[in-house]
């Protein structure tokens, strides 16, 4: 009796699919306006399904962009076109244009990065720098903190994904609390874990390749501007606010989840042994080490020493690690460690955004923000404070930052443009880009601080108590910074 009801629920639409598909259907009825084009239209429409889906997490990522994408197909496709409204765009254009965002170099360094993190975990060789960088730093409970945040850094120079490191990081500090002999649920357990999340997130706005959501701004800097921020413009103006935020968050921690003892022995004894464990360096390590030092350099002098893109650079380096008998790994050794869904949903978020623009639904949306907002009459401090707290306030509500990205900075870029004055727009749009990073609040913000929510040594009230005081003071830290330090670099 019971089989046709299970069978039945088992084809039982998400709530969220079904508020999503509705939400583009209100939004398609709405009427037309004068000066936005049909296919604007459209496209606002799926934008808005787009952020439904991605908002309740209704399906996977990956089935939400092949839904983008079926949808950008079919509702442009039937649409007028913009240069000749007496004929249709046509289904062949309409789905070139909701693929073009896998032709954009921002996605090609995006699968590269991956390919890199895929080489550190397959090779050890990110193991290894944890547990080095651990060693040197001491046992005490200050010093662990205080090693957790240098390991951080570290990896995010050499690791660019997130949550690689997360997941790289996590098992060795969990080894470190378990060789120190204390409760998993102590205060000395949670603060090295919260630190190590809300590190990640800190140093994702100080490094460029360091996470997704930074190539994705990279990307739309590309397309939507003409022109984009190098490696080390982004590290020199990012770097010193993560270093102050570091601090912060390490006195944060101390004071809100303050350790049961300040001595701790047995760590170090811990670290020194799982370094005994794996060995001494490897041939791969040693070449894997080299060629990120070799990237490292390339990254930095673009533009200074030589005139090739970090994509250029990243798929060399990439082209040694592959060599067979030279490189460190084949295919088949690291294509079940890549994120193949990470790069899809980045393709189509390039796409949904260069659509936007294509059909002129970005620039309308960005000049209606502008008319009822009252935006055009402040100066470019006070743009960057209202639509900085405005994505904090909206991420909430996000569990990617790519995704976040993928559908508010196509149509901030547009605001940006329509805006009248002297700014710069590229400089804006960097800012802009750092406050994607703000996943401080929830643990289900950001990849990360799910995967160190999972090792049970906190809980989402305990991340919050500290995430938000981490929001709130590195908001106020980017004012400041907007005021002065970023102001006399030009990038406001």
């Amino acid at each position: 009796m019971n089989a046709p009801a299970t069978t039945a629920a088992s084809f039982k639409l998400p709530l969220g699919l079904v508020v999503a598909v509705l939400v583009m259907v209100g939004v398609l009825l709405l009427p037309l306006p004068a000066d936005l084009p049909v296919a604007g239209h459209r496209m606002l429409a799926i934008l808005a399904f787009a952020v439904v889906v991605w908002i309740t997490e209704a399906v996977s990522y990956e089935a939400s962009a092949i839904m983008i994408t079926s949808l950008m197909a079919f509702l442009l496709g039937t649409a007028p076109s913009l240069q000749d409204p007496a004929h249709l765009i046509g289904s062949s254009p309409a789905i070139s244009m909701a693929l073009t965002g896998f032709a954009n170099p921002a996605l090609a360094l995006v699968a590269g990065a991956l390919f890199i993190a895929a080489a550190m975990t397959h090779t050890g060789l990110d193991r290894r720098i944890a547990l080095v960088t651990l060693s040197r730093i001491g046992t005490s409970t200050r010093r662990i903190l205080l090693g957790a945040i240098a390991v951080t850094i570290l990896l995010s120079l050499v690791v660019p994904s997130a949550t690689a490191r997360s997941a790289c990081v996590v098992p060795i500090m969990m080894g470190v609390i378990a060789a120190f002999g204390v409760d998993k649920r102590s205060n000395i357990a949670a603060g090295i874990m919260i630190v190590v999340a809300q590190g990640t997130s800190i140093w994702n706005v100080g490094i460029q390749t360091a996470a997704a959501q930074n190539l994705l701004t990279v990307g739309f800097m590309d397309k939507m501007l003409g022109q984009r921020v190098s490696w080390l413009d982004w590290l020199i103006a990012g770097a010193p606010w993560a270093v102050i935020m570091s601090a912060v968050l390490l006195f944060l921690v101390l004071k809100l989840l303050p350790p049961e003892t300040d001595s701790i022995p047995g760590g170090q004894e811990a670290v020194a042994q799982s370094l005994v464990d794996i060995g001494p360096m490897t041939g791969p390590q040693k070449r894997l080490l080299s060629v990120s030092v070799l990237l490292l350099l390339a990254w930095a002098t673009e533009g200074r020493l030589h005139s090739f893109d970090t994509t250029s650079t990243t798929y060399a380096g990439l082209v040694f690690l592959l060599l067979p008998g030279l490189g460190v790994m084949t295919w088949k050794d690291v294509q079940s460690r890549i994120p193949w869904g990470t790069v899809i949903v980045f393709g189509v978020g390039i796409s949904l955004g260069t659509a936007l623009l294509t059909t002129q639904a970005g620039q309308w949306l960005g000049a209606q923000v502008v008319t009822h907002t009252g935006l055009d009459q402040l100066g470019p401090l006070g743009v960057f404070a209202i639509l900085g707290a405005f994505l904090i306030v909206i991420h909430l509500g996000f569990a990617s930052a790519t995704a976040l990205t993928s559908a508010l900075l196509p149509i901030l870029i547009a605001v940006l443009q329509t805006l009248p004055g002297e700014f710069s727009r590229l400089g804006m749009t960097l800012l802009l880009g750092f406050v994607m990073s703000y996943g401080f609040i929830l643990p289900i913000n950001a990849p990360q601080n799910m995967v160190c929510l999972g090792t049970g040594t906190f809980t989402a009230r305990q991340f919050a108590k500290v995430g938000i005081l981490v929001t709130l003071l590195g908001y106020g830290l980017m004012l400041i910074f907007a005021a002065t330090y970023w102001s006399w670099l030009g990038w406001i």
